[in-house]
């Protein structure tokens, strides 16, 4: 991880590469017009023309000359004051620290002026520390990822990183909470790089396998349990379901099952379900070969579920968790399902497969059911199940359907204060209704002219959850996106960490 301090210092003296102060839509003011005062006008100048206004993460560079103690000025807006919160700090703390690291800057100090801070949070300062804190340096953090496991590294012109951030802060009363924040802001970042790592990985090196063994891996470093069912063991739990999808593929499956215990005995855990199939070739009903490099990221779902609890024991959180991750490949080998088979699920539902690109589904109603013995307080899955969602959200929002509103409308307000924002779609009796097969129990589609891929989809897995509160999250549109954001880097967007942390700190 980056070198990260928080100090009180003068931020027009003090010694930097680069200084990255962040602003609202509004004429300079208070220690921005100190600087103002000491660059003869210039940041006046630009907003005068235009250049530089405070729009959201709208930024302005200016060669200070020796005038301030640092070498470099990068100005990044916030938007207007009454839209700051901790979404619209993260995003210009992670502009700022991207066009310091393009700009070959390796030392960077990152000031927010107080007063210009919005409203963060419900409290200036919480268990976990000061929320302003936490989210300059959650967007800092996330906006520096970078994967390079593949590549070959120029030894002449290595590619420039940031080495250092320094947050500095109006006084030293503000130090311990402010510290605290970026402290637990680099524990969860460190969790959702993992996660992005896991999805960027090609499908001949993340295989069930190596899902398995960073998750044990993960376990021994945060002291959580985790344990990894073999094919036998899955046949001795009738797992059918799990098993007819991991029959086309020579890499043998693997159900990963990860306990945290951080809260009490009697407490209920949290059961998260990912979706792990390593790569998607759609198995029989095979996919179209465009794009069809990108399906080694169809164990989002799963790598989630491993990131969140790597998290959850890193932060130490006060909550009992467990995380299930069936994980296979899905193939089109010669002992592969077929469309028509039919399999049996280990709650003994049997289930005809009309289409066997609808397989994480089949994998999921396994550890659906097995997430009931732990009798949970809630089950919420994940995983990049439809197309269908893209059609219905684009990238821009995950899919949320489920059994228990009170759930789903706490996962969305998490979501919104996270920047990983839900929209929930119904769940009518016609859409289980439409699920039902002639011939076996269900169908893993719906027949032609239903529609409504991404509903039918949630109305198949309800019927293995049980009578938990339970909520699905589709996030085939959010894993995986083709261009940077702020703080997101185009392919893998660890999406689903942070939102279900955030969920299981306010219990």
């Amino acid at each position: 991880m980056i070198k990260t301090s928080v100090k009180t210092d003068d931020v027009r003296k003090h010694k930097t590469e680069c200084l990255i102060v962040l602003c609202p839509e509004k004429k300079p003011a208070g220690v921005v017009k100190e600087i103002d005062g000491l660059l003869n006008g210039a940041i006046s100048a630009a907003h005068k023309a235009k250049r530089f206004e405070g729009k959201a993460n709208q930024t302005c560079s200016f060669n200070v000359m020796g005038l301030l103690g640092a070498q470099q000025l990068i100005m990044v807006g916030l938007g207007k004051t009454k839209d700051i919160k901790e979404e619209q700090l993260r995003q210009a703390a992670g502009t700022g620290v991207k066009l310091a690291e393009r700009s070959r800057y390796k030392k960077v100090a990152l000031h927010l002026p107080e007063g210009d801070a919005g409203k963060p949070g419900k409290s200036k300062k919480d268990k976990y520390g000061d929320p302003v804190g936490h989210a300059l340096a959650e967007g800092a953090h996330l906006a520096l990822y970078h994967f390079d496991a593949y590549k070959q590294r120029d030894e002449d012109d290595p590619p420039s990183r940031i080495q250092e951030i320094v947050f500095l802060v109006g006084s030293k009363a503000k130090v311990p909470a402010f510290q605290k924040g970026v402290q637990s802001a680099e524990k969860l970042a460190e969790a959702v790089m993992t996660t992005r790592d896991l999805m960027t990985h090609p499908g001949n090196t993340a295989t069930p396998t190596y899902l398995a063994d960073q998750a044990k891996k993960l376990a021994r470093k945060y002291k959580f349990t985790c344990r990894v069912l073999e094919k036998k063991d899955m046949q001795q739990k009738k797992m059918g379901a799990l098993l007819g999808v991991a029959r086309g593929s020579h890499e043998p499956p693997k159900f990963i099952i990860m306990e945290y215990n951080g809260g009490k005995k009697s407490q209920a855990p949290v059961v998260i379900v990912g979706k792990g199939i390593t790569f998607d070739t759609g198995g029989i009903s095979l996919k179209p070969p465009g794009s069809m490099d990108e399906m080694k990221f169809d164990m989002s779902g799963g790598a989630v579920t491993i990131g969140t609890l790597a998290a959850v024991a890193s932060l130490k959180l006060p909550v009992n968790v467990v995380g299930l991750v069936p994980a296979t490949e899905n193939m089109p080998g010669g002992s592969a399902i077929k469309p028509g088979d039919i399999l049996t699920a280990s709650n003994g539902k049997t289930i005809e497969v009309l289409n066997t690109d609808a397989e994480g589904r089949l994998i999921l109603s396994d550890a659906l059911v097995y997430a009931q013995k732990y009798k949970p307080r809630a089950v919420i899955d994940l995983a990049t199940l439809t197309g269908a969602v893209i059609v219905a959200l684009g990238h821009v929002a995950t899919a949320v359907v489920g059994t228990d509103d009170k759930l789903i409308q706490n996962l969305i307000d998490c979501g919104t204060e996270t920047g990983e924002r839900l929209w929930q779609l119904p769940l009518y009796d016609e859409f289980e209704k439409a699920i039902k097969s002639d011939i076996a129990d269900l169908k893993n589609i719906a027949g032609a002219g239903v529609g409504a891929g991404t509903i039918t989809a949630a109305a198949f897995l309800k019927q293995f959850v049980g009578d938990f509160p339970w909520a699905h999250l589709d996030i085939a549109g959010t894993a995986w996106g083709s261009e940077e954001k702020p703080y997101v880097p185009k392919g893998g967007s660890g999406v689903g960490v942070r939102l279900l942390v955030h969920y299981l700190k306010n219990l």
